[in-house]
């Protein structure tokens, strides 16, 4: 399967990189830099398989020089964070031969020259021995600055721009999408590239009414592995191939990666199967119509040309034949059949389609059973979870009905406080028992005095239970039947109010 690929990165200074050091790496050559005085020699890498320049027409003759053209770059650039080089990575289709992936390397880059006068150095590499033999790709080197008659000139600012570079790159993105699809036609290759996101491929397939590929698209992009996990991967297959035992990953990303694979591949062969079922409805129908039109232009009624034509329908499907023996059930009412599709070469339809089914259903349970775990795992910590929610419900409505009852008990602690405070007041106004008579207020103004005293305190209880009604309803949650208790405690108060407010014969008792 064809898979795309294009990345931009940079050559920088401030990273301790050079312009001279990769095109001498990705080249495979030796390479001596002016600027550092170094040289840099992987003449015994091997995996290049082909690498040339694209320079423009009118660039100077020594722009076709590797060491020359890598070391103007350099000598260019002044700056100990400049930019000497900027590299374009791509993927090749492994359908194609040499001479396709030499062209198609060739096309990009002369598309990059054309577009910002830069010169290219191109490098085709072939798979690793020990990786994926399927992994043809190219490095494509290209200087920061257009190349002129007279040499290197202006910076492609158009490219380091934020406004502008990534525009730019999706454009180039673009631009090799259709270059690798066009590849491939001239190939006769019948896979495609798409440069965009699986999000935006999936709606436009949608929108077209291509299911089985919106089912293929409804997935997340793949983990990346990177060398090193990619190189462990690799081991533990090879180990795997060579003792005869399933391949089971040994990284986390590699475990990642396989699970998406392998759902991938089943959703395919689901739809594989879809797409093969629905084959198989429309001509059994168009068999129907046939064989329905047929009988009315012999003059049969409706009712027998249909029913003709649901037993040829259901016959071509295989239902009322023996299965894997290809013997009738039933009469067929002089309509004749030939053999279903795959009889004449001695194989039986009915077992590849169970055969297919029974590989599926495999296939999902191992999927469930390695999900399992992790679904019961996640079941416990629901339980906990509930569990925990109940309890600190429980917990929250404990702690409710203990600070209503908290706040009743204060109440009547502030309560009794002033009742306490109350009667020392009125004990200290009454007239001691055996006092002379003259000693005495008159009879009138005492009787004033202790009237005065009675009625401040019966209103400073009076705002006291007025300030506390409110709270207790509040805090209580008193309904209707409540409400009604509340009013006949305050009936009740108010006569014990008023009963203990009675005059005595030497005094005024203050009680609550």
């Amino acid at each position: 399967m064809a898979s795309y690929h294009l990345s931009v990165k940079s050559v920088r200074r401030s990273e301790g990189r050079s312009a001279t050091a990769a095109i001498a790496y990705r080249q495979a050559e030796r390479i001596e830099c002016q600027r550092e005085g170094r040289v840099h020699d992987y003449r015994a890498k091997a995996g290049v398989e082909a690498s040339f320049i694209v320079a423009p027409e009118d660039a100077p003759t020594w722009a076709h020089d590797r060491q020359a053209l890598w070391n103007a770059a350099e000598a260019r650039e002044t700056r100990v964070n400049s930019v000497t080089a900027r590299e374009w990575e791509l993927a090749l289709p492994h359908e194609l031969d040499a001479t396709g992936r030499r062209e198609l390397a060739h096309a990009f880059a002369r598309e990059l020259v054309a577009r910002y006068r830069v010169a290219a150095d191109v490098a085709i590499h072939a798979p690793h021995r020990e990786g994926d033999q399927r992994n043809w790709h190219a490095h494509v080197l290209t200087t920061t600055r257009s190349l002129t008659r007279e040499g290197l000139a202006e910076k492609t600012r158009v490219l380091d721009a934020k406004q502008t570079g990534g525009q730019e790159v999706e454009h180039m993105r673009e631009r090799w999408a259709e270059l690798q699809n066009r590849a491939l036609e001239r190939a006769h290759v019948a896979e495609r590239v798409d440069h965009r996101t699986l999000a935006v491929q999936r709606d436009e397939a949608r929108s077209l009414s291509h299911e089985a590929r919106a089912d293929n698209l409804d997935r997340a992009p793949e983990v990346k592995l990177g060398p090193v996990v990619s190189a462990i991967e690799r081991r533990e297959q090879r180990a795997a191939e060579r003792e005869g035992r399933e391949y089971i990953p040994v990284t986390e990303r590699g475990a990642q990666v396989h699970e998406a694979r392998a759902a991938r591949s089943l959703l395919a062969e689901l739809g594989r199967v879809r797409d093969e079922l629905r084959e198989q409805v429309r001509e059994r129908a168009q068999l129907a119509r046939e064989i329905y039109a047929h009988a009315r232009e012999e003059g049969t009624d409706r009712i027998r040309a249909g029913l003709a034509a649901l037993r040829a329908a259901a016959q071509r499907q295989g239902i009322g034949l023996e299965r894997g023996q290809g013997q009738e059930r039933g009469p067929t009412h002089g309509i004749a059949h030939g053999p279903a599709p795959g009889e004449e070469q001695g194989r039986d339809p009915w077992a590849e389609r169970q055969a297919s089914r029974d590989s599926i259903k495999e296939r999902l349970e191992r999927l469930r059973t390695r999900e399992a775990p992790h679904h019961a795992q996640d079941g416990s910590q629901h339980e906990r979870v509930a569990g925990l929610s109940a309890g600190l419900s429980a917990h929250g409505l404990d702690r409710q009905h203990q600070e209503r009852s908290l706040g009743t008990e204060a109440i009547r602690e502030r309560l009794e406080a002033l009742r306490d405070r109350a009667q020392p007041a009125a004990q200290r106004e009454e007239p001691a028992v055996g006092l002379p008579a003259h000693g005495r207020e008159p009879e009138q103004a005492q009787e004033g005095h202790r009237a005065r005293s009675a009625e401040a305190i019966r209103e400073q209880l009076r705002g006291v239970l007025d300030r506390a009604r409110p709270v207790a309803v509040e805090r209580e949650g008193i309904g209707h039947e409540r409400e009604g208790l509340a009013h006949k405690e305050q009936a009740h108060g108010d006569e014990r109010e008023e009963h203990a407010l009675k005059h005595k014969d030497r005094g005024i008792s203050y009680g609550l």
